[in-house]
């Protein structure tokens, strides 16, 4: 297990690493985690050996919360006075990405020829 993890959180390093030394506008912990995943799918014995570790983390994901709270607490008075900004800016921003995010579904649906694209373009003419 503590072999586990140091491979997991070794992968996160080295991300970190190379984002900052390549200057990656790439947070470390993404490219950490694609370079994981692309070592899983190279050696699929990595994904066996990691596959414990990573179910008992997710079954546990909640926790990665805790300091998340903390931090909206440290803040609040901040949040207090900018309170409405942020709202609107995380509601705007999250509209904004659902229908960004149907856009793109409909023209992938059309690029690959998907009967799903009709059917959406057919609701739509109501």
């Amino acid at each position: 297990m503590i072999m586990s993890l140091a491979v997991i959180l070794g992968f996160q390093l080295v991300g970190e690493v190379a984002s900052r030394a390549l200057d990656l506008p790439l947070p470390g912990p993404v490219i950490g985690l694609c370079l994981l995943v692309a070592s899983c799918l190279a050696r699929p014995a990595l994904a066996h050996r990691l596959r414990p570790v990573t179910m008992g983390l997710l079954q546990h994901l909640s926790l990665f919360f805790v300091p998340a709270g903390v931090g909206v607490v440290a803040h609040m008075a901040l949040i207090r006075d900018q309170g409405i900004a942020l709202a609107l800016a995380i509601a705007g921003s999250t509209v904004l990405a659902i229908g960004v995010g149907a856009l793109v579904f409909v023209a992938v649906a059309k690029l690959t020829g998907s009967t799903d694209a009709s059917a959406l373009k057919d609701a739509g003419d109501d």
